[in-house]
């Protein structure tokens, strides 16, 4: 059956976040998603005067294929896959998994061994680097139970959040960019341990605005490597790897990782931590700003989002935001500092930024809740 808010979602993606041009060739990558959605961008990629191709995929055959590949498998998945990357100027991927447990259960070294020979050289190095792309997630009943939502009121306010006026956000988030650019010291306060301290001086800030992610709605940047002192309790449940986590706790000394522990999942963390050294440092911190996006549903491209929110990345750093951390890893893990989450602060060079989630300085409220809704 078609659903106009397909078209209104394929237009979004083609003309704002991949901003497709005549000739330009576009991969479509579809988990479990509604042949419905995906000939919606095929048709707005054609309307444009682009080329698309489609890769239609499962997750559990996903799974399958992982279990137990051997290096020969990984390398020559990869070495298609790569090439047809290489061939492409744009890059849609559209993920609706059943079960967001799915990869649960694997052993470390094969989800590494995985992450190391097909999914770094693929996206990590590829599209990532070279491509314009965008990943969002699709609105499934398992989103919405995790959401403690009904299924048709959480398709409802997915389509919402998900074209939302982003040239709007895209003007009132420059004062946040200036701002960081010119920031040395970051000092996060927060319930329980939450006392950590950085520097991002010289590393630039980027802004999201619905160009890589649907939803959308953060700027982040990276602390210098060796400048983070102190402990972080994240409060936001979380997935990786199809492994769930909660109240995920890391001290810092020196920029490095030297403890960690979780209410859920602490007999896994060694094995993520221990992936590579750089897994040990952070890559990204980022301030989340969407405010259709209030509570947490396990699942980052959605919590990563959330308004008065933060997250603080260990792994691989992005290269438009550097501070020269490299690793097969790139955790998001969301700290909500919202009073009803428990408050906390975010202080810039000794100056007040953000107190229990609400931007306090003239210049950033255009970025607050009421202003962007």
């Amino acid at each position: 059956m078609h659903d106009p808010r397909y078209a209104k979602l394929a237009q979004t993606l083609i003309g704002h976040s991949t901003a497709l041009r005549p000739g330009e060739h576009l991969l479509i990558e579809a988990f479990d998603i509604p042949a419905e959605m995906v000939l919606a961008l095929v048709g707005g990629a054609r309307s444009v005067g682009a080329h698309p191709h489609v890769s239609l995929r499962n997750s559990r055959i996903q799974r399958a294929l992982v279990q137990d590949a051997e290096g020969e498998q990984l390398d020559a998945w990869c070495g298609y896959d790569l090439d047809r990357m290489q061939r492409m100027d744009a890059y849609i991927g559209l993920r609706g998994s059943h079960n967001i447990s799915e990869m649960a259960g694997l052993p470390d070294a094969q989800l590494q061994n995985y992450v190391k020979r097909y999914a770094t050289p693929v996206h990590g190095d590829e599209r990532v680097k070279r491509t314009r792309w965008c990943v969002l997630r699709w609105p499934t009943p398992s989103m919405a139970q995790l959401a403690g939502r009904p299924t048709s009121d959480f398709e409802d306010f997915y389509f919402d959040v998900c074209t939302l006026d982003y040239a709007k956000m895209a003007e009132a988030v420059k004062p946040l960019v200036e701002l960081m650019d010119r920031t040395d010291r970051v000092h996060l306060k927060g319930p329980g341990d939450t006392d950590l301290r950085f520097s991002i001086k010289d590393i630039p800030s980027r802004p999201c605005t619905g160009l890589r992610n649907i939803p959308d709605g953060e700027c982040f940047t990276a602390p210098v490597r060796d400048s983070v002192e102190g402990v972080i309790q994240y409060n936001t449940p979380t997935v990786y790897m199809g492994r769930s986590f909660e109240n995920v706790r890391l001290a810092f000394e020196k920029g490095r990782i030297v403890e960690f522990d979780a209410d859920q999942g602490a007999e896994e963390l060694s094995g993520i931590f221990d992936t590579d050294e750089g897994a040990r440092y952070v890559g990204e911190f980022s301030l989340g700003f969407n405010p259709h996006i209030r509570t947490p549903m396990r699942d980052i491209l959605f919590d990563e989002k959330i308004a008065g929110s933060l997250h603080f990345t260990p792994g691989r750093c992005y290269d438009d935001a550097s501070n020269g951390n490299h690793s097969d890893v790139h955790w998001d893990l969301v700290l909500i500092q919202r009073d009803d989450f428990g408050g906390g602060e975010v202080w810039f060079d000794d100056r007040l930024i953000r107190k229990d989630g609400v931007f306090v300085v003239d210049e950033l409220k255009g970025l607050n809740p009421e202003a962007l809704a």
